[in-house]
């Protein structure tokens, strides 16, 4: 049979007040002991009841119906509940009906009765509102729609309402706000109710910005609004809102900050305060309020949960006699713990990433405190923060009893709620654990924006770093919904500075203050482009990249207007540019800008947005669109050609960066890219095989040496353990990614304070080629959101095995390869109902290949021939082959094998450059030698010297041992 699951509503399941404007549905179909393999037929139904018998939508029995993304012509009404429901039908005549999904609508256009009120207190009190009222009759159903500034804590009678954190959440409030929903039927009661709002800081008021040097950013006083719409069973109808009857009073909560933590005061505690019995005459009155915001809009962001916990790995007693708490992983959230302690007992918590010395050390967090204090009441307590989160490994103790009971203590992951969809493993553990990394970081900075970091003064939605990292994120976990509301900050944004972007969305800059200066930098405000196009190429959501078109066009036209008021030569030379990022081939290689020339950088994205814009263009059938960026997208590669390239395609920047953009973002002619592959491998090979690319450089690297057939250099830059590399952090016990390729020095001290994360994902976007070149899952342009998959797995004899699975828009994708010890290649894949696939095997040449299906049965393919691999098609399906390939992966070096292999692996290298250290003295020697075999070198009446045959005999031995 088939089944259907994963039933989302604008890509989330059972949305509740979330805004629809644009509504799309959609599901994945499952094949479950069915013979059909494709879809031949579905149908869509929707109704305002559940037993559908007010139907007000049915699509009847279509074949252009696509579970990726489907939009019913329907119009929508305020808080109104709709259910939906689809019937599939196999190509063998069998069929399927889902389950019943719902969504609700907000109050979408509803004018709002209730008013914004603020407390009569003073502006840096954090206050308790409440409200206390009477229902006569049973209860049927009751919503809240309700936001704060900065962020509010609901309780109803007594209880916290939902499971989220940190609402309304962190957006451009100077241009729109979103309010929550809430179903708290079951939380109401005939007879006396009451409503408990705290507010915090968070980010709207408060310390937040660049190093923390702003104040009152977006507002200065707390503000709430709620309405709560409940019916009666007797079918009447009742609202309670906020206005000046509600009552206020000082919190126990005496600070709260993004970065500098909170301080709590549980003597100060009022009993009760959020439930119908408190007596609050003695409370002091609010008054209503104006907040200054464009748009009040229904919720875009995903809630913020606490989405896992883990308990602490070991108590630490440091040489300086602290008691430090270590939670075994770099994370984002909290600490929950009991405590039971004498009356007016301070507790002090400070959370930090890393320990010097065996100490505590929060120096790298640079002015942010990154704590938490707590003065008891002489109760037990089960306590956690309200209104701030940290980025930490590490929590220093201060004021608890000496008998710690780690069982007390748990550490909240805190993210949105975010579905993890990727996983990947291979034979190297140290790989497994890179691959980790790269999730951890991204739970960690996926907290309603992706943030740069979670840990110091900053915690900002930097573009470049979301850009760069936003194909692996869409990998790892399912997360079109948190772009779009990331998207729409960025849109908001733009639309006020000439189609430019900022350099962080939402921007931290106050308007009118050095605002001309915080935008418009090429590879940042390339988020406008390549952020849209990737969610499409992952989920195949049409109607999405329709939604953020005019965002990418602007994006472009920004740009040739800055073109075209410096002459119109087709080139991005003006303005300011971040260029390679912490590249380490800069003139100052401690310093932040790398060595390629900033203005290639700029032109290269100049013409990648605009060839990604003329893509979407098509697919959007706005066809003299795309025709017109066409057009200047060619003209700006000829400039980028004419300037930085000779006649016989030679750069004129001999960077890595400068090679990978121009292959990667096809810069150049197609006779070009053949000597300029050859120039990155020799300079990959100068270099000793290690990178020394930022952060435009570093995410293409990989991808652009395996395109041009250099998988083994790929693979020799993931598998370095020395600096620069990956598994350099790894070895060193990095739980994250870090910001710096030598963020901490091999004796374990912090290389730099002024500007070091220790869990700031952007170079995680290595992640990315592990997904789509080691493991060899694609999605395909002409059919995105994996609807069509390219299975293109690299094998490499320094791996065993790899594998991936991936729950796609499409459904479940797996594939896998494993090196057997008779060199023999088995690969495995897994490939969704309804979906194709060409598989392209490296290596084999036949004219055909016996591949097992998920029965066992063997299905002879025929085979299409090239030089170095062999394309199979084949449809849904578990498949499992075995062969022979033409290339030996199980490395073994001889005297007929290069410099250039040799260096290429990791272990092979470190043994070479042991017995020939003039190698790595003296540069201009491992140029010369690069690529001769090691029967050359001993042979060579200049090298032979230096490479004696008894030592290359030795060498030999090293390495078959």
């Amino acid at each position: 049979m088939i089944r259907i699951t994963n039933l989302r509503t604008n890509q989330i399941e059972n949305p509740l007040g979330y805004e629809l404007a644009r509504l799309r549905l959609s599901w994945i179909t499952e094949n479950e002991q069915s013979d059909s393999l494709f879809q031949s037929y579905a149908s869509v139904e929707m109704a305002d009841d559940q037993d559908f018998n007010n139907i007000i939508y049915e699509s009847g029995k279509r074949k252009d119906i696509d579970s990726l993304s489907f939009t019913p012509n329907v119009t929508l009404e305020p808080r109104t509940r709709y259910y939906w429901k689809v019937t599939v039908w196999g190509d063998t005549g069998d069929f399927v009906t889902s389950d019943i999904a719902w969504f609700e609508t907000g109050k979408m256009d509803e004018q709002w009765q209730a008013k914004w009120i603020t407390p009569k207190l003073d502006k840096e009190i954090h206050p308790l509102m409440r409200k206390s009222f009477h229902f006569d009759k049973e209860i049927e159903s009751a919503r809240i729609y309700i936001s704060g500034l900065g962020i509010y804590h609901l309780e109803m009678n007594g209880e916290k309402v939902g499971d989220e954190y940190l609402a309304p959440g962190f957006h451009a409030y100077n241009y729109w706000l979103q309010y929550q929903t809430f179903d708290v039927t079951s939380q109401l009661k005939q007879g006396e109710n009451a409503i408990g709002v705290m507010l915090g800081n968070g980010w709207y008021k408060g310390r937040f910005g660049f190093d923390g040097e702003f104040y009152e950013l977006f507002g200065d006083q707390f503000a709430l609004i709620a309405e709560l719409h409940v019916t009666l069973k007797d079918g009447t109808t009742s609202i309670i809102k906020t206005d000046d009857t509600w009552k206020c009073t000082k919190s126990p909560i005496a600070f709260s900050g993004i970065y500098d933590g909170e301080i709590y005061d549980a003597t100060q505690e009022i009993k009760d305060w959020s439930s119908p019995g408190l007596n609050d005459h003695n409370w002091e009155e609010v008054m209503e309020t104006e907040i200054n915001t464009e748009k009040f809009t229904s919720r875009l962001s995903l809630p913020v949960k606490v989405m896992e916990e883990r308990k602490p790995i070991e108590k630490v007693v440091t040489p300086a006699g602290e008691t430090v708490l270590d939670m075994g992983q770099n994370m984002t959230g909290w600490l929950r713990f009991k405590v039971d302690l004498p009356k007016g007992r301070k507790i002090h918590l400070q959370f930090g990433e890393i320990l010097q010395g065996g100490n505590f050390y929060q120096e790298n967090l640079r002015t942010a405190k990154a704590e938490y204090q707590y003065t008891s009441d002489g109760t037990t307590k089960v306590i956690e923060p309200y209104f701030t989160f940290y980025g930490f490994r590490y929590v220093k103790l201060t004021g608890f009893e000496d008998d710690i009971d780690l069982g007390n203590f748990t550490g909240c992951v805190l993210y949105s709620d975010i579905e993890e969809t990727g996983h990947i493993e291979t034979s190297n553990p140290l790989v497994n654990q890179l691959f980790q990394n790269a999730m951890w970081g991204q739970k960690g900075n996926f907290l309603d924006v992706p943030t740069d970091c979670p840990q110091r003064d900053e915690r900002m939605g930097w573009t470049g770093d979301a850009q760069v990292f936003a194909s692996t994120a869409s990998f790892n976990m399912y997360s079109p919904a948190f772009f779009n509301k990331y998207m729409f900050d960025l849109r908001e944004e733009q639309k006020r500075i000439d189609g430019s972007v900022p350099f962080t969305v939402p921007s931290i800059t106050p308007e009118g203050e050095h605002l001309a200066s915080q935008h418009g930098s090429a590879a940042w405000g390339d988020a406008a482009t390549i952020i849209p196009w990737t969610l499409y190429l992952q989920y195949g959501d049409k109607e999405l990249l329709s939604e953020q078109f005019e965002t990418m066009r602007d994006w472009v036209d920004y740009i040739k207007k800055q073109d075209d008021s410096s002459g119109g030569k087709r080139l991005w030379q003006v303005g300011f540019h971040f260029g390679d990022w912490l590249a380490l081939d800069g003139a100052d290689p401690n310093g932040f800008f790398g060595g390629t020339d900033t203005t290639y950088v700029a032109s290269a994205y100049y013409y990648y947005s605009t060839t990604i814009v003329v893509k979407a263009a098509n697919v959007l059938g706005k066809y003299d669109l795309a025709e017109k960026y066409s057009r200047l997208a060619e003209e700006v590669k000829q400039a980028i050609t004419n300037e930085f390239f000779t006649p016989n395609g030679k750069s004129s920047i001999n960077t890595q960066t400068a090679y990978i953009l121009a292959l990667h973002m096809d810069l150049v002619p197609e006779h070009y890219k053949e000597r300029i592959a050859q120039d990155l491998r020799d300079k990959l090979a100068e270099d000793h095989m290690h990178l020394k690319t930022g952060f435009v450089g570093t995410p293409y690297f990989a991808p652009a040496l395996s395109e041009m057939g250099s998988s083994e250099d790929a693979y020799t830059l993931v598998l370095n353990e020395d600096y620069p590399s990956w598994l350099y952090a790894v070895k060193l016990g990095a739980t994250t990614i870090w910001e710096r390729w030598n963020s901490v020095l091999p004796d374990g001290s912090i290389s730099d304070t002024g500007m070091n994360s220790l869990n700031h994902y952007s170079y995680g976007s290595i992640v990315e080629w592990m997904y789509r070149y080691m493991c060899g899952i694609n999605p395909v342009e002409r059919a995105p959101g994996f609807r069509e998959i390219l299975f293109t797995p690299r094998p490499d004899g320094r791996l065993a095995y790899a594998k991936a699975t991936l729950n796609s828009a499409a459904g479940r994708i797996e594939t896998g390869w494993k090196l057997n010890g008779d060199g023999s290649l088995a690969f495995t894949f897994k490939i969704p109902f309804n979906t194709k696939a060409k598989v392209v095997l490296p290596n084999a040449v036949a004219e055909s290949v016996e591949v097992k299906d998920k029965d066992g049965t063997r299905i002879k393919l025929d085979l299409i021939q090239s030089e170095t691999n062999v394309d199979v098609e084949i449809g849904p399906g578990e498949y499992s082959l075995v062969y022979m390939p033409t290339k030996q992966y199980i490395k073994k070096f001889t005297l007929s094998s290069t410099v250039r292999e040799i260096i290429g692996n990791n272990e092979s290298r470190s043994s070479f450059y042991e017995l020939f250290p003039e190698i790595n003295e003296q540069k201009f020697i491992l140029e010369l030698v690069i690529n001769k075999r090691l029967d050359e070198l001993s042979e060579d009446p200049l090298l032979g010297s230096m490479f004696t045959k008894s030592k290359i005999t030795t060498f030999l031995s090293y390495v078959s041992n």
